[in-house]
């Protein structure tokens, strides 16, 4: 596969018939090929950053602002597609060397995480040099997220320390103390449901009103990050409480694949289902399951495919959302009218059932962030079609 391959209009799909229902799944190798090819025009050479999203207007798409946590992200997953031996159009080293060298970043406890994440996956060699600039050791005592034990932040940290022990299995004595002490801190802000809450839920007014309610990012991240701390120090506390997670997210999984949007961590209820996120879809949700098979040996392609077909029209639209035209996957469905959907989430979650939106109050938001791309590419890069895990579940 070629990064440069031309993408027409109709893009490939395995379709897999079963007694259930039919499901079709986007091609793996066209769809990396796409999400490579819409990173082109998001990628500003002069700045050496990707931008914070693309946005459709009259006047075409059009880049607004930058962000150099999306760049990481962007990073990650065009490394990952490099490792299977598929050349892309980006200098990723030196892309990487310009970010190391701005002084103003990271910015926060994640951030530095993500950086960690990065160097450990895509030049170990600068590890060494990378932890005493940026003075990893004492990160938790620096960074409000660390102390507000911010779950998605947090496990980013947790899941760059894991990547550097396996990345340089001498650390790993060095590490394990910081790499146990980040693992309690983001294991309190699991409920008995095994979902996470937003942040610590003790010690601040903030968290008392928000530390309950997780998004579906506080539920991925520490999957992944557990994942990769498990497999790097054979924690099985970590690996079961990736499990739990997992299971409570599968569980609440929609009809359609559908992975909702913001979680009660103490009963396991969905709280809010729209917006619905192709990055959660195509990148987030297949990234942190495969991550948790592979280490659990166990097989998470039914939900995770499941979740895939949705953006492909398999949704309450009905609309395929890949423009082969923008080179983009449209960021989500979303209400029309918030306040009745937010009535309607509210009366589901006081009645315990599935979400029953056919899609009259949902409209599509036409804009792509870069890092669901470079997710996307995490998740499938050097992947091939699984046709037996493929039936409707």
């Amino acid at each position: 596969m070629q990064a440069h391959a031309s993408v027409t209009p109709s893009v490939p799909q395995a379709a897999i018939t079963s007694k259930a229902r039919r499901l079709v799944i986007p091609n793996l190798q066209e769809l990396n090929a796409f999400a490579v090819q819409g990173l082109v025009p998001m990628f500003d050479e002069g700045k050496s950053l990707f931008c914070k999203r693309l946005l459709k207007t009259e006047r075409g798409m059009v880049r607004n602002g930058f962000s150099a946590r999306y760049t990481i992200m962007c990073l990650l997953g065009l490394r990952q597609l490099e490792k299977v031996g598929v050349r892309t159009p980006f200098d990723l080293r030196a892309i990487l060397g310009q970010l190391l060298r701005d002084p103003s970043w990271p910015g926060g406890i994640g951030d530095l995480g993500l950086v960690i994440w990065l160097v450990a996956r895509a030049a170990p060699d600068l590890l060494g040099e990378t932890f005493n600039r940026l003075g990893v050791k004492t990160a938790l005592d620096r960074y409000s997220a660390a102390r507000a034990g911010n779950t998605t932040e947090m496990a980013w940290f947790l899941t760059g320390l894991a990547h550097a022990a396996l990345a340089c299995p001498a650390e790993k004595p060095h590490l394990v103390d910081l790499a146990a002490t980040t693992f309690r801190t983001l294991k309190e802000n699991q409920g008995a449901s095994g979902l996470f809450g937003h942040l610590k839920r003790r010690g601040s007014l903030k968290g008392i009103l928000r530390g309950r309610i997780g998004s579906f990012a506080d539920q991925v991240y520490p999957i992944y990050a557990f994942s990769q701390l498990a497999q790097a120090y054979g924690i099985d506390e970590a690996l079961q409480s990736a499990r739990l997670c997992a299971k409570g997210i599968i569980d609440a999984q929609g009809p359609l694949g559908q992975w909702w949007w913001l979680y009660d961590s103490v009963s396991g209820k969905v709280v809010r289902h729209y917006p619905v996120y192709s990055v959660h879809q195509e990148g987030m949700a297949p990234m942190a399951l495969f991550a948790l098979g592979e280490v659990a040996k166990e097989d998470f392609s039914g939900p995770i495919y499941k979740g895939l077909q949705w953006i492909s029209g398999q949704n309450e639209l009905n609309a395929d959302l890949r423009d082969p035209q923008s080179l983009v996957i449209w960021r989500c469905l979303r209400p029309k009218q918030r306040l009745r959907m937010y009535v309607e989430d509210f009366q589901h979650f006081l009645r315990g059932s599935h979400v029953g939106h056919s899609g009259r109050n949902l409209k599509i938001l036409y804009e792509c962030w870069p890092y669901e791309l470079g997710w996307l590419l995490y998740a499938f890069a050097g992947r091939h079609q699984e046709p037996l895990a493929l039936e409707a579940q």
